[in-house]
């Protein structure tokens, strides 16, 4: 059985197509807790991150004006299952319709992090992969594709797609999930001080912070601990808790460091 990803970082969800109604996209559905780049995916729900708004799918590309309408209601419906973190509805939903407009971008993506959510990791990464040729070569999934891969154990691609990420130069967001991935691939090989290296480098957790400031800050103090440098990751958890009181278990995390 292949590693479970264990950053779950955070996606892009496509917008459903109601006009009268304004769909509001909280950002990641699940946050790291103990072992942050190297351990379990969480199961608790904290601070939400923001992401990227994604226009509602046009399917009259594809098929006809009428049977567009009913598919993108069927669309609406799969946002509104995973958003409820109800994936295998939103999965059993969705491959009718990617396999009925399998060149439409927002199906694809949103089947992709769907089959994503329910450790479905080769699939996804297929479904990924799509969504990236048919949008010209986006990287907005990259960080996704890159925990999938890593999950697959499959590292060298791990690689190749956090060199096309930071070719590119995306949002802070997005370039931060994407190291942590890269990190924790490191560290599941071993390479705990290049894992380091990679997530300490020109970072610090600043006052006026964001989401993703914490998520990294979380994934390096866990691989100082895991390298054995206690001393930093104990300021990395203190700091994260005097940011932001309560998150995940910063606290409990620095108490049992002593």
């Amino acid at each position: 059985m292949p590693p479970e990803p264990r950053s779950q970082p955070a996606e892009r969800v496509p917008q459903p197509p109601t006009p009268q109604d304004e769909w509001i996209d909280e950002g990641s559905v699940q946050e790291p807790r103990r072992g942050g780049a190297g351990g379990a995916p969480a199961r608790k729900r904290r601070s939400r991150a923001p992401r990227p708004e994604v226009v509602a799918p046009d399917l009259s590309r594809f098929v006809t004006s009428q049977r567009a309408k009913r598919l993108e209601g069927r669309v609406a419906d799969a946002v509104r299952a995973y958003a409820a973190e109800r994936y295998v509805d939103a999965r059993r939903i969705l491959k009718p319709i990617a396999d009925e407009v399998p060149d439409s971008p927002e199906v694809r993506e949103l089947y992709g992090l769907t089959l994503y959510r329910l450790g479905k990791w080769r699939q996804a990464a297929k479904e990924l992969t799509a969504f990236a040729d048919l949008t010209g070569g986006s990287v907005e999934q990259h960080p996704v594709l890159e925990d999938c891969y890593r999950a697959l154990g499959r590292h060298g691609k791990v690689e190749e797609l956090w060199d096309e990420l930071k070719a590119v130069s995306p949002s802070a967001e997005l370039m931060s999930e994407g190291r942590i991935v890269m990190a924790g691939s490191l560290a599941d090989r071993g390479e705990l001080h290049a894992a380091v290296a990679l997530l300490s480098k020109g970072f610090k957790l600043p006052k006026r912070h964001a989401e993703h400031h914490l998520r990294r800050g979380y994934a390096l103090a866990d691989l100082y601990e895991r390298a054995g440098d206690i001393p930093q990751a104990r300021q990395i958890f203190d700091r994260i808790e005097e940011l932001s009181p309560g998150y995940l278990d910063a606290a409990q995390r620095s108490a049992a460091l002593g």
